[in-house]
């Protein structure tokens, strides 16, 4: 028998009905055609279509156009303490499956609604959890969350000794949520600093300071894919960001490497991490910006390296800029390609969810042309595991990930 039903009524339109039943999780503001009920901002409330047919329960945002975010399409759900306990274990259960146990001590914990918390967060540094958290409804629970997530974890022998807020993300300003950042709860490490091991490569990191939560832990397994090819070569990697491509590919035995950003700050934490790992003396870092470096490096003529990685910064966050993201894209690719010998290497990924890999394979074949090379694919990757995708939900599709042969 289904629960009664206490929960107020957001009645869906056609269009929305057949987008939920298709499996997304958000329905928008316009496909809302009536309310039944008092609802305030970021509570539970009931999904129906215009029929009546039930189609899921979720938070309430008053301020975004996602108005509702659906939990669970099961009428029968309760969504106390022991829902969000079973969803945490969950989330861990699946970590433990899909990653390596050495992998443990740094992945994502929860990846928002491909872990059925939508809005949320959860990086795991060492003994540091950082959240983030970006819709009103998680905001409203996360004194029962955030308890759980400790509790999960140390019952399954983590240590973890605090947690970390990275609340100062603008998005958060789309549900009405103010930004900030520091520490949750009086149980906390006394420094936001802390230090990771992810595939034998030692990295200090600020979770107050760092980009997004501190470190970009989607890349992990492409790293390694890196290191495997890099043996002997002599490797440029852009956009080094703290030198994590760089040092892969070190660690895995290229001839000598060079990594460059356009951020000093980013280029000394890449030798700082280069010196922890004793790879200061095959390694050397340069402050460019890499639109400038490709083209200074093609003018001077000849084929200084045989492995170029091209890992960029979201080029575009928005279906408007697309146009604009897709040239610069083409441009790096286009240079890096001219700039490698017959038989060298690429590496190439695109960190945004509005250039599809259709799109960007679009984009590299287009890039090739130009350059007057031939692309041997030696794989394509995506994200990690511990960033789960679902095919019903695109917006958890994002990262994509080359390896190419040019010949």
């Amino acid at each position: 028998m289904k629960a009664d039903r206490t929960y107020p009524r957001f009645v869906v339109s056609a269009k929305g009905t057949r987008w939920v039943e298709g499996g997304h999780p958000w329905v928008y503001a316009e496909e809302i055609v009536s309310e039944e009920g008092a609802c305030e901002n970021g509570a539970l409330a009931d999904a129906v279509s215009e029929k009546g047919k039930y189609l899921g329960t979720g938070f309430v945002s008053r301020e975004s156009k996602i108005r509702l975010r659906l939990l669970s399409r099961n009428a029968n759900d309760r969504f106390d303490e022991a829902f969000w306990r079973r969803r945490v274990q969950y989330a861990w259960d699946y970590r433990k499956t899909v990653l390596r146990q050495e992998d443990l001590g740094c992945c994502r914990v929860i990846f928002g609604e491909a872990d059925g918390f939508p809005g949320l967060t959860v990086d795991r540094f060492s003994d540091i959890l950082v959240t983030q958290t970006l819709s009103v409804g998680i905001e409203r629970i996360k004194e029962l969350l955030f308890p759980l997530l400790l509790d999960v974890l140390r019952a399954d022998g983590q240590a973890v000794s605090g947690v970390f807020e990275r609340n100062d993300a603008a998005i958060r300003a789309l549900e009405g949520l103010e930004q900030y950042k520091g520490w949750w709860g009086e149980e906390h490490p006394l420094s936001p600093v802390t230090e990771i091991c992810e595939n034998g490569i030692f990295y200090a990191v600020d979770v107050e300071n760092g980009q997004k939560t501190g470190f970009f832990l989607d890349q992990k397994y492409n790293r390694l894919a890196v290191a495997r090819l890099a043996e002997r070569k002599r490797v440029l990697d852009c956009f080094t960001h703290t030198g994590s491509f760089a040092l892969n590919a070190a660690k895995g035995g290229a001839e000598h490497v060079t990594a460059a950003d356009v951020s000093e700050s980013a280029v000394e934490m890449a030798r700082r991490n280069a010196l922890r790992n004793g790879l200061e003396g095959k390694m050397d870092f340069l402050c460019a910006d890499v639109f400038d470096l490709l083209p200074e490096l093609e003018a001077k003529g000849g084929k200084p390296y045989d492995f170029i990685i091209l890992d960029p910064p979201a080029f575009t966050k928005s279906r408007k800029t697309v146009k604009g993201a897709e040239r610069g894209y083409k441009e790096i690719n286009c240079r890096a390609m001219k700039l490698l010998p017959r038989g060298g290497y690429l590496a190439t990924a695109s960190c945004s969810h509005f250039m599809p890999a259709p799109l960007f394979e679009k984009m590299l074949r287009e890039a090739a042309r130009d350059a007057a090379v031939e692309l041997r694919q030696i794989e394509m990757r995506q994200q990690a595991p511990d960033h789960p995708i679902l095919w019903n939900v695109p917006e958890t599709d994002y990262l994509k990930f080359y390896l190419f042969q040019v010949v």
